[in-house]
């Protein structure tokens, strides 16, 4: 009772008829409930002074370590059209065995002789090379052959100018030395004259004396034009000399005008070459993309272009390839904010989809049913999701992934990190703080990295 009024019913109520209400007044449940209650205290608070390992929770998936390990698609390089298939869905397929297999559709490769056509061109266009070589070689020999004769037929004119130029002097001197024997003929003529005008001679010999006179003067017009004609030669000799240089010059440049016609034509005639044998790989290394091949052992996953007759695209993806060999691993992606907290190396408790597990964040070795990872790659750019991805590989001291993993499947991922109480986690959770930033057997995040940089390069 409340024991509200002075009007009490204490002793009025018969209690050995109530059971219960015995029980209620009994203070030994009071009593029993007080060290429950203090027990339960005494238990949470030894409770908060447990380790806690912090961890940094994040959703991913299975993936390959190696990129090449990854799932594929295998393109067509050309465009063209479906004309059989070599494999099917699932099927095992290795390093180059082909796919399937594709025809042209454009009109420019429609030949079936195309490259035996081409070849036929190449070979032409390389014996007209030929051809200018040779005639580049023939006028050489014509330019020496010139030069040569040039040299001989300069010689000759030189040869022919001292000619003309001793004879010119020979003449000069014969005419001074008629032109002497001239004016004795004429003195003596004089001198005769006046001895016939006196007497003294006769008539004959003074006509024999004025004929000897004329011969001397007929004789010294006969030297003067020879002289003139000697002179005439010379001026001839020095005109042809220069001309010899000339006409010679003018060959020789006809000559080499025509060896560098010939080496421009020989020099397209080889860039045709060029681009023909270019034309002609193209056509070779074309047919071999009829055949879609398997880059690596896997498996055919999926067939994304189906059917017979159906045209692709360049580019235009044919069928995805799953890697037969490959080493498993887990892309997870983590906040920004915990990206300090993560190196190289850091340990990782994976959950995978399809296999049970009992886990417990805080004591990762109480869980039941997770598996260990490491963590291998940190990417240095934030991804389109806004986070950043993190590789972890298998943890060599923990037991192995099962064999029944496939790439794909989904996991829960706990980066593990600094032991803590466990009132000091829920007062970091209630502040909203940050996992502690530590350093861990790696080092202590960027830090560390460089350090480790810094140790490889030495």
């Amino acid at each position: 009772m409340l024991n509200i009024s002075n009007n009490s019913l204490r002793d009025s109520v018969q209690r050995d008829r109530y059971v219960s209400l015995l029980r209620v007044e009994s203070l030994v449940s009071g009593r029993v409930m007080l060290r429950l209650l203090s027990g339960l205290f005494f238990f949470l608070l030894v409770l908060l002074f447990l380790p806690w390992t912090q961890n940094i929770r994040s959703g991913g998936y299975v993936t390959a370590l190696r990129p090449d390990q990854r799932p594929q698609t295998i393109h067509s390089i050309i465009d063209g059209r479906i004309e059989e298939w070599m494999v099917q869905e699932g099927q095992l397929v290795l390093k180059g065995d082909t796919i399937l297999r594709i025809s042209e559709i454009k009109d420019d490769y429609f030949d079936p002789n195309l490259l035996v056509r081409t070849k036929e061109q190449l070979k032409a266009k390389e014996l007209s090379v030929t051809s200018y070589m040779e005639k580049v070689k023939a006028l050489d020999n014509q330019i020496d052959a010139l030069v040569e004769t040039q040299g001989l037929k300069i010689k000759q004119a030189r040869n022919k100018l001292r000619q003309a130029h001793l004879k010119v002097t020979t003449d000069s001197i014969a005419f001074e030395a008629e032109k002497i024997n001239r004016q004795i003929a004429k003195e003596q003529f004089r001198r005769m004259e006046d001895l016939y005008a006196q007497g003294l001679k006769s008539l004959t010999d003074y006509e024999k004396r004025k004929l000897t006179y004329q011969k001397a003067q007929a004789e010294l017009i006969q030297k003067e034009n020879k002289l003139l004609t000697s002179q005439n030669d010379l001026i001839n000799s020095q005109v042809e000399l220069t001309s010899i240089a000339a006409q010679y010059r003018d060959d020789i440049a006809k000559a080499e005008s025509e060896k560098y016609t010939a080496m421009s034509n020989m020099y397209d005639a080889e860039a045709t070459v060029t681009k023909l044998q270019n034309q002609y790989m193209n056509y070779e290394v074309r047919t071999g993309f009829y055949f879609i091949t398997a880059p690596q052992n896997g498996y055919i996953t999926k067939a994304i272009q189906t059917g017979l007759g159906e045209t692709v695209k360049a580019g235009e993806s044919m069928v995805s390839i799953m890697p037969s060999n490959y080493q498993l691993a887990v892309e997870m992606y983590i906040d920004p904010i915990d990206l300090p907290l993560m190196e190289k190396g850091h340990p990782v408790r994976i959950q995978f989809d399809g296999w049970p597990a009992i886990v417990f964040s805080g004591w990762p070795n109480t869980s039941y049913g997770t598996y260990g990872g490491t963590v291998f790659a940190i990417d240095n750019f934030i991804s389109d999701n806004g986070k950043y991805r993190i590789l972890v590989a298998p943890d060599p001291g923990d037991h192995d992934w099962p064999n029944a993993l496939r790439v794909g499947a989904g996991t829960t991922n706990m980066v593990l990190l600094k032991d803590v109480p466990i009132w000091y986690e829920l007062w970091r959770q209630i502040n909203g703080f940050p996992p502690d930033f530590y350093k861990g057997n790696g080092g202590n995040g960027i830090e560390g990295d460089t350090k480790m940089a810094q140790k490889e390069k030495k």
